[in-house]
């Protein structure tokens, strides 16, 4: 090699990999073509059921206290009592420091305690904190975590720090789920998204998340789609299953109806668990729960 050659990054060697110049018109094109035509053919109770099942379910106020939380949790565990043929929740998601009271409250089977770590929502802190708040999460009784993407790195190119941080709170998590936001909203462009969705995978994600809810826009239809694509082109290329989860201003049936569709068309049915397709809210529990019921339903 030459000395004035310029030397290529393993992170622009693995982005190389994968079309990431897309254009923005032609994403929205397709997504509102598939819920043109597929999204009306979804809305049954087993799909609505099932969506139940993949809730990821919510509370992340500043007023968030103990006791809030336990009563928060106390509506799960209340669930499996009057609705024991209904599966409950994926799972319950709160800030680090109530990890152990969901923990000492929580009741039911197969609903895993996540918890936001890393700076959430900004990830704008030191590293070293990021890896603390995680693993004492983790020591609590996490066992999902979910960490900001640091979006300036990302948006300077800074891939290699932008990278590195990703893997240590993998490193950090082990066998743990390490769910990665991308706040897509403020990546504006669906090549940003499909740059960052590939990082982040890359660095070790175990799932990509579309958003915090804590910025507008939050998950969209087309940063779903293109997420999903490259969820796709990664499995196709390294067989990893890495999972996905649309947050922030899901507030209805319908949105959510709309990202399942989405995911069944480009992932498929082998995406359709709740290992690999969460959903995270807490507002739309109660309206799946009535709607399936029959009653209005206000457990959360």
């Amino acid at each position: 090699m030459e000395k004035n050659e310029p030397t290529t990054s393993k992170y622009d060697a693995a982005l190389a990999k994968y079309d990431t110049q897309l254009n923005d018109e032609d994403i929205a094109a397709k997504t509102a073509q598939i819920i043109e035509e597929k999204a009306a053919g979804n809305h049954t109770e087993e799909v609505k059921k099932f969506l139940f099942h993949c809730i990821d379910l919510t509370t992340l106020n500043t007023t968030d206290s103990d006791e809030s939380v336990m009563n928060f949790v106390k509506g799960v565990n209340r669930l499996d009592e009057e609705y024991p043929d209904l599966k409950n929740v994926a799972a319950i998601c709160v800030y680090p420091n109530f990890a152990e009271v969901v923990k000492d409250t929580l009741e039911v089977e197969d609903v895993k305690i996540a918890c936001v770590a890393g700076g959430f929502p900004s990830a704008q802190t030191f590293t070293e904190i990021k890896v603390a708040e995680a693993a004492m999460a983790l020591m609590d009784g996490a066992e999902e975590i979910d960490i900001v993407m640091n979006v300036g790195k990302f948006l300077s190119e800074d891939y290699e720090n932008l990278c590195d941080e990703i893997q240590e709170l993998k490193e950090t998590c082990k066998e743990h789920t390490l769910k990665v936001i991308l706040e897509t909203g403020a990546l504006k462009t669906a090549s940003n998204i499909k740059r960052a969705a590939i990082l982040a995978m890359y660095a070790g994600a175990d799932f990509i998340k579309t958003s915090t809810g804590k910025l507008q826009p939050g998950a969209t239809l087309e940063a779903a789609y293109v997420m999903c694509q490259a969820i796709k082109e990664y499995h196709k290329l390294t067989g990893n299953k890495i999972g996905f989860k649309p947050a922030g201003g899901i507030n209805s049936i319908s949105d959510a109806i709309n990202y399942y569709t989405i995911v069944k068309e480009v992932l498929g049915e082998e995406w359709l668990n709740n290992g690999l397709f969460r959903l995270g809210t807490s507002r739309l529990a109660n309206q799946l729960l009535s709607d399936i019921t029959g009653k209005d339903a206000k457990f959360f």
